[in-house]
C-alpha cells in the first residue's frame, strides 16, 4: 500500500490554541520553500471543521500567493439538498409527527420555510443531541410518530446505525429515521471529475477517516494523480498537511498519507464500519450544488425497512422546492467560487438573516468567512 503515516516533526515553539508545541515559522518557511517556483496551487479541505480551523487561525495570511485553501463539501448541513430539506419541512406539519434533529438544521431555509417557522407554527420539532435522544422521545409519546433526520457523514453513520440496531432490540413501532447520510470518498471523486473546481491535492477530513481510514482514499493517487493527505484538526496539523501535499506534488510520487497519527488508523474503526455495513447500503443521493450521484448516500437495508421514513411517509405531490437562484451556496461547497463572489454575501445574506445553509451552519463556508472576517477587522 502506497499509505503513509509520518508524525508530528519540529517540536518546540508555539502557535495560538495548539495543545503542542510546533516551529510554525519554520514550516510556513517550508512551505513557501516548496511552492516557489510553481504556478497556482489549489489544495481543498474536505471537511467543515478544517474550513473553521484555517480562518479562525488566520492561516491564508501566513501562506503564499500561488498557494490556495479551497473549502469543499465537508458541512453536512451545507450539502443537503434544497428537496430534502422542503420534505423535512413538510413532514414536521403532519399532527401525528414528531420531529428530532440536531441543531444546525433548525435554521436553514427551504423554500420559503424552516422548521424553525415550521415550529413558531406549531410543528413538534425538538432539539437532540444524540440520536439516541430520539429513542426516549419515542418511548415517552407512544402515540406520536418519532422521526430522525439523518444527516452527516461517516462519522454519523455509525451512531446512528446504533440507534437504529437499539430501536429494534427495544421493539419500539413508532420511530423512524429520514436518512440522507453521505459519504465522502465518492465525492471526491467527482469532485476531481469537474471543470469547475482545479483540485490539486487533498486535506482530506480527519473525523471521518477516524471511522474509514485511509484505504478509501487509495482511488486519488492511483486514478487522479493527486495528494491525499489525513490531517488533524491543529493549526498546526494543517499546516504540516500543507507540506505532505507539496512534498508529494515537487516528487511526482502522489500517495495518501496519514498526518493525524494520533487519531486515524489505515484500517480506520473496525466496528463503526460493521455497525454501518449491517444497517446501511449506498445508494444514490442529491447533493446541493452538484445534484444526484449515485452510491453516495446511505439507505436502511431491507432487514430493517419499517424504520425507513421514506417508505413510511407520503409526501405531498407537485410541491417542489423552490430554488432560490440569487444563492450561490451550491457553488461555494464545491469550491468553484468563495463567499464573497456572491453577491447576497453579507449585504442580504448574514448570519441574522441567512439565505443559504452555509451562513447557518457553524462549519459552513459562509459563516466561517463571515464571523472571522469579522473578527479579524477586514469587513
Amino acid at each position: 500500500m502506497s499509505i503513509q503515516g509520518q508524525g508530528n516533526s519540529c517540536q518546540k515553539a508555539n502557535l495560538k490554541g495548539s495543545h503542542y508545541s510546533i516551529m510554525v515559522p519554520e514550516i510556513v518557511t517550508e512551505i513557501k520553500r516548496l511552492a516557489g517556483g510553481k504556478g497556482l496551487i489549489s489544495i481543498m479541505e474536505v471537511c467543515g471543521t478544517h474550513t473553521v480551523a484555517v480562518y479562525r487561525s488566520g492561516l491564508p495570511n501566513l501562506l503564499p500567493s500561488n498557494l490556495r485553501l479551497i473549502a469543499g463539501p465537508g458541512c453536512p448541513v451545507c450539502v443537503t439538498s434544497e428537496e430534502d430539506l422542503y420534505a423535512f419541512c413538510l413532514l414536521s406539519r403532519a399532527k401525528e409527527v414528531i420531529v428530532t434533529t440536531f441543531g444546525d438544521l433548525l435554521r436553514v431555509p427551504a423554500s420559503g420555510t424552516s422548521l424553525e417557522k415550521e415550529r413558531v407554527k406549531g410543528a413538534d420539532v425538538r432539539l437532540i443531541y444524540s440520536p439516541i435522544d430520539s429513542l426516549v422521545i419515542a418511548k415517552e409519546n407512544p402515540d406520536k410518530k418519532v422521526v430522525l433526520l439523518g444527516i452527516g457523514f461517516e462519522t454519523t453513520a455509525a451512531p446512528i446505525a446504533a440507534t437504529i440496531l437499539e430501536a429494534e432490540r427495544r421493539r419500539l413501532k413508532n420511530f423512524f429515521l429520514l436518512s440522507v447520510i453521505k459519504t465522502i470518498p465518492p465525492v471526491m471523486a467527482v469532485l476531481l471529475d469537474s471543470d469547475r473546481v482545479q483540485v490539486d491535492g487533498f486535506l482530506c477530513p480527519g473525523h471521518v477517516s477516524t471511522i474509514i481510514g485511509a484505504y478509501p482514499y487509495e482511488f486519488i493517487p492511483k486514478e487522479y494523480k493527486k495528494p491525499a493527505v489525513i490531517t488533524g484538526f491543529e493549526p498546526e496539523d494543517i499546516l504540516e498537511g500543507i507540506v505532505f501535499i507539496l512534498r508529494q506534488i515537487r516528487s511526482g510520487l502522489p500517495r495518501v498519507e496519514i498526518q493525524y497519527r494520533r487519531a486515524v488508523k489505515p484500517e480506520g474503526n473496525r466496528s463503526a464500519q460493521s455497525l454501518i455495513s449491517r444497517v446501511f447500503q449506498p445508494c444514490e443521493t442529491s447533493w446541493r450544488g452538484l445534484g444526484k450521484i449515485p452510491g453516495t448516500g446511505l439507505q436502511i437495508k431491507k432487514k430493517f425497512h419499517r424504520f425507513d421514513g421514506w417508505h413510511k411517509f407520503e409526501f405531498p405531490a407537485g410541491q417542489k422546492a423552490k430554488v432560490r437562484p440569487a444563492c450561490r451556496c451550491g457553488e461555494v461547497i464545491i469550491g468553484a467560487i468563495s463567499p464573497e463572489e456572491c453577491k447576497l454575501f453579507r449585504s442580504r445574506c448574514n448570519p441574522e438573516r441567512p439565505m443559504g445553509p452555509c451562513m447557518v451552519s457553524g462549519e459552513g463556508t459562509c459563516s466561517t468567512h463571515y464571523k472571522y472576517q469579522l473578527e479579524s477587522g477586514t469587513l
